[in-house]
């Protein structure tokens, strides 16, 4: 590495703990959270120390190891003697996967579909508004369900369906809106002036300008998504076995709360320190982006 590179990168690092010695301490704390979780998601397949279906009927209810527990299973044993830290490992890559790409899918889906209502107008863009007032008047928890029921099986690729349902309409509603003031402005006017596009000016333009408010929507609504397919897997119509969820998990182990509280009670934690972690990124960023004023 030449000197001028270790000088860049000096100035580089000392740039980076300037700003985060600026930034709020719970901003900080939950970020950090949440790269651990993405972390974990990411290596759960060679962290577990069990396999997924491993059981073991002599060691059921084993508590974990800060109840008085053994390491062999730091984090206890569920009803069937599985490995609690294995099938918590893997419910937090199923769970954060679904909420993430059903986010980002519902997320791209939903800005095209309100640029395709503001670009065209008319009788698009009045079926486009009938569809989202449908979408937003129709309880979803009364949909999934209605949807699960006749679906075969219900799988990770279902799920990442339901969340993209779940959320796209008011990323539709949001870039029409916004798409819609965006054309007035001096940037877009001059584009048209000097001969670019329609689709040239969404893409190009428009769409870095409002992005910084879609980021911010996303970050809001991913905490909503968790709780969604949580709360569907709860009731029992989510993930079949051997696969599992943290909603799943939770579901499971409700039957045992007095005997084996730690099976509902584990995942119960990583629901709420999750959707608390993102919810203050959330919030953050709309401070910082000024989206409240826009």
């Amino acid at each position: 590495m030449s000197l001028a590179q270790t000088l860049d990168f000096r100035t580089a690092t000392r740039a980076m703990g300037r700003a985060w010695r600026r930034w709020p301490p719970m901003v900080v704390v939950s970020i950090l959270v949440v790269a651990a979780l993405v972390l974990v998601a990411l290596t759960a397949r060679w962290l577990m120390p069990y396999e997924l279906d491993e059981q073991n009927l002599l060691n059921r209810y084993a508590p974990p190891v800060f109840m008085g527990g053994t390491w062999e299973h730091p984090l206890g044993t569920d009803s069937l003697g599985q490995d609690m830290l294995t099938l918590m490992l893997r419910a937090v890559q199923v769970s954060l996967s679904i909420a993430f790409l059903g986010t980002v899918i519902g997320a791209v889906a939903g800005t095209i579909v309100g640029f395709v209502a503001a670009r065209f107008g008319g009788w698009v863009d009045g079926v486009v508004g009938v569809l989202v007032d449908f979408q937003a008047a129709l309880p979803f928890l009364v949909l999934a369900l209605a949807l699960l029921a006749v679906l075969p099986d219900a799988d990770m690729g279902t799920f990442i369906v339901l969340m993209c349902i779940y959320g796209w309409e008011r990323y539709a509603r949001l870039a029409r809106g916004l798409a819609i003031a965006a054309q007035e402005q001096g940037y877009a006017v001059a584009q048209r002036a000097l001969g670019a596009g329609g689709w040239r000016i969404y893409v190009r333009h428009i769409l870095p300008n409002i992005a910084a408010v879609l980021v911010v929507n996303m970050s809001l609504n991913f905490p909503a998504t968790i709780l969604t397919e949580t709360s569907l897997n709860f009731l029992g119509v989510g993930i079949e076995p051997p696969d599992t969820s943290l909603g799943v998990l939770m579901g499971q182990g409700r039957s045992y709360l007095y005997k084996a509280p730690w099976i509902a009670l584990l995942p119960g934690l990583v629901i709420f320190v999750a959707t608390f972690a993102m919810s203050i990124i959330g919030d953050w960023l709309r401070d910082r982006l000024d989206v409240a004023g826009r």
